[in-house]
C-alpha cells in the first residue's frame, strides 16, 4: 500500500486533511512555544541557575550558593548519578518530568524532601566526593544508602543536616535572598489585564 493510499484511507475528505494540517500545526506550534517558555534547553547544562527556572527552588539555590559546596559542586554533582552518561541523562530526564508534573499540578510541598531514588543518588555522590575523608580519616565510608535505610548505619544527612542547604528550607525561609530568577515571558498587556 502506498503512502498516499494510507493517508486517503485515514483522512478520506479534503476537509479532514485540512483539519489534520491545522491541528498538526497547532500542536507543533504549542510544543515549540512550551519548549521556549520553559527554557527546556537550559536543562541540558549543569548550570545551577537553571534550577531556579522553577521559583520554588529559590531557597535551595540561595542556601547552596552561600555554602562551601558552591565553590566546588553544582546541583548536578550531588543530585544526578555519575556512574555513566546514560544513567545520568535517564535519571535527569525522569526526575525532571516528575518535577514538572508536581509543579504543573501545584503539588509541591512547603518543604521539599528528596524521594528514595534521589536520596540514594545524593548519598552515593556524598560518598563519591568524600571517599578519602570517609575511608582514611573518619572510617565511615563502608556504608551505602541501602545499608543506612536497613538500619545498618546512618545516612550522611543524619549527622550533616545543614549541608549544603542550611537546615529547614521552606519556600519562605529565604525571602530576601538574591536569586537569579528568570525573566517572565508574560507580555505587559496580559499583566495589566490580570491586575
Amino acid at each position: 500500500m502506498k503512502i498516499k493510499e494510507i493517508i486517503n484511507s485515514i483522512l478520506p475528505t479534503r476537509r479532514w486533511k485540512l483539519f489534520a494540517i491545522i491541528a498538526g500545526g497547532a500542536i507543533c506550534g504549542l510544543g515549540f512555544y512550551t519548549f521556549y517558555v520553559s527554557k527546556a534547553w537550559s536543562y541540558l547544562s549543569d548550570e545551577p541557575s537553571t534550577c531556579v527556572n522553577c521559583h520554588i527552588m529559590g531557597p535551595y539555590y540561595a542556601t547552596w550558593n552561600h555554602s562551601s559546596h558552591s565553590r566546588n559542586a553544582t546541583c548536578n554533582d550531588c543530585h544526578v548519578p555519575h556512574e555513566n552518561a546514560a544513567k545520568k541523562w535517564f535519571f535527569k530526564g525522569m526526575d525532571g518530568m516528575r518535577h514538572a508534573t508536581v509543579f504543573m499540578m501545584r503539588g509541591e510541598p512547603q518543604v521539599i524532601k528528596a524521594i528514595d531514588e534521589s536520596a540514594e543518588v545524593i548519598m552515593n555522590n556524598c560518598i563519591r566526593c568524600h571517599t578519602q575523608l570517609n575511608t582514611e580519616f573518619v572510617n565511615t565510608g563502608r556504608i551505602d544508602h541501602n545499608m543506612a535505610m536497613a538500619g545498618d548505619g546512618k545516612a550522611c544527612w543524619d549527622c550533616h543536616r545543614d549541608v549544603p542547604h542550611g537546615g529547614s528550607n521552606s519556600l519562605s525561609s529565604t525571602p530576601s535572598a538574591i536569586v537569579p530568577y528568570p525573566k517572565t515571558n508574560t507580555p505587559e498587556w496580559l499583566k495589566d489585564m490580570l491586575k
